[in-house]
């Protein structure tokens, strides 16, 4: 047993369990769905050779199944170079004159060897979102003045396979206007929230609570809800649905694996940065940094961990415990009195070492080398549904969420200049590079810039790709200071909040 656990990895096996299924609007679209409309510009990767409806299944993935974001515009060419783990080319959308919105920065480069393909997929995109009370056969210029758009960035970074990331770089920003479509009307009222939606176009909404409850009832008056929080939950909501999706389809569409997800919508003057996993978000702001994000690990969620372990102890079978030590317990050690902590512990105590503490710990490592289980180093993101410890068939899945944690930064608050950037990695930047080395990077390199190129966030955003890459050595990729660079794929967007465009 002790040998079996200490060499867990993440595997793929065929899972029985089915979700639990919601209600499908019929503008929301399966797995193998075309691209967004073309007014959903620039359009999002198209699906993948071989995953339509009823292609037969594949013991390995093909070469032809390797996609990169449509916007980078490669040319088969570009798309081996892209593809070459020994060159490891940094990529970046063509200076041709069309620029993803807000002329957006994004580079990436493969990883050094970790897997086959670049498992990261990002998506950039411009959605349109009518009310779902729209009247039926309106034109879709009056549906477009009747309803809102919104700003899209995401980073997904998979893992155990690109087939989560590449789904979910097509579909989730589709789930997010699905949840929009209901507020619509509300977002652009200055009234509160109602609290009640008809059920029927045209039905008067109920906001005030007071036929609900008597003036000796107990319960409090109703919560103020902001129209902020109803985006958040939109997000929230769309996060859920995506994963539930990639539950339903994993088998037939083949959504091996699954990743960690960095997204951002712009609505209304506001920023929502939603992220589920390891990668990060900053806002470099005159010199200042705001982190927008933080990383979802075993460490930093041990605790939600371990106590969903005391609460459902089934689910760590006879094989883990929900305790924590120091390190791995002997058996000799049994009756001694060990350091441990528990779920509601932040420091540590002393316990007298008992059986079922000889079990492999819930949460084991430090650092990078932090698992759940002995077998997935992030506790959130979209997808693994079938990943299960190595030789049982113990799920891990339970212990993963897929929701994100949502912050919100309001543009219209501060007045930004053009070298004010909101810069979004996958973890391959940040695994060799902090806060303080990006916003060097940004002043160094934009200062090289007139203000209102647009070329200088792409610019800045390959500087930021290959200052984690390195350059090749004897010994591998290694950074100026002779540390190691990133083996990791590496994907940043570089998103202006002061220069071109407007953002009302």
């Amino acid at each position: 047993m002790l040998n079996r656990v200490r060499s867990a990895v993440a595997h793929l096996v065929s899972s029985g369990g089915t979700s639990s299924q919601r209600p499908k609007s019929p503008d929301l679209p399966n797995a193998t769905s075309a691209p967004p409309a073309a007014a959903e510009t620039p359009k999002s990767p198209p699906a993948r050779p071989g995953s339509e409806v009823g292609a037969p299944p594949k013991t390995a993935e093909t070469r032809t199944s390797f996609s990169r974001p449509t916007f980078l515009q490669l040319s088969p060419g570009g798309l081996r170079r892209a593809d070459d783990h020994a060159g490891r080319a940094v990529q970046s959308p063509p200076d041709t004159g069309r620029r993803l919105p807000w002329s957006t920065g994004y580079a990436e480069v493969i990883n050094a060897g970790k897997s086959r393909h670049n498992e990261d997929q990002a998506c950039c995109e411009v959605v349109c979102v009518e009310s779902r009370s729209s009247v039926t056969g309106a034109s879709r210029e009056s549906i477009r003045n009747q309803g809102l758009c919104f700003h899209y960035w995401g980073l997904f970074d998979g893992h155990a396979g690109g087939g989560a990331a590449e789904m979910a770089s097509r579909l989730l920003h589709r789930h997010i206007r699905e949840q929009l479509k209901d507020l619509v009307e509300i977002l652009q009222d200055p009234l509160p929230p109602p609290l009640c939606l008809p059920s029927t176009p045209g039905t008067p909404s109920f906001s005030d609570p007071s036929h609900l409850v008597s003036p000796q009832s107990c319960w409090s008056p109703q919560k103020e809800v902001t129209h902020e929080s109803l985006v958040v939950g939109a997000i929230e909501n769309a996060f859920q649905l995506m994963d539930e999706q990639m539950a339903r389809e994993r088998r037939g569409h083949q959504v091996e694996g699954g990743c960690c997800a960095l997204v951002v919508v712009y609505l209304l003057g506001k920023m929502y940065v939603a992220n589920a996993g390891d990668s990060r978000a900053i806002i470099i702001r005159n010199g200042d940094i705001i982190p927008m994000s933080r990383e979802f690990t075993p460490e930093t969620e041990r605790q939600r961990l371990q106590l969903l372990g005391f609460l459902k102890p089934e689910l760590l079978g006879s094989e883990f415990t929900h305790l924590e030590f120091p390190r791995r317990i002997q058996p000799k050690e049994l009756g001694q009195r060990m350091l441990y902590r528990d779920q509601n512990m932040t420091g540590w105590a002393y316990k007298k070492i008992e059986l079922e503490d000889l079990r492999f710990p819930l949460v084991c490592g430090e650092g990078k080398k932090a698992r759940v289980m002995a077998t997935i180093g992030v506790t959130r993101g979209l997808g693994d549904h079938n990943l299960k410890v190595c030789s049982s068939t113990l799920p891990i899945k339970p212990f993963l969420s897929c929701f994100p944690e949502v912050r919100v930064y309001d543009l219209t608050q501060y007045e930004h200049c053009p070298d004010d950037v909101l810069v979004l990695g996958t973890d391959g930047l940040w695994d060799v590079t902090n806060d303080r080395e990006v916003a060097a990077t940004v002043d160094r390199v934009l200062s090289t810039y007139e203000p209102n190129d647009p070329s200088r966030y792409t610019a800045l955003a390959q500087a930021l790709v290959l200052g984690a890459r390195g350059t090749p050595r004897d010994r591998g990729w290694r950074l100026p200071n002779n540390k190691l660079g990133s083996g990791d794929d590496i994907s940043v967007f570089v998103i202006p909040l002061g220069g071109p465009g407007s953002y009302s």
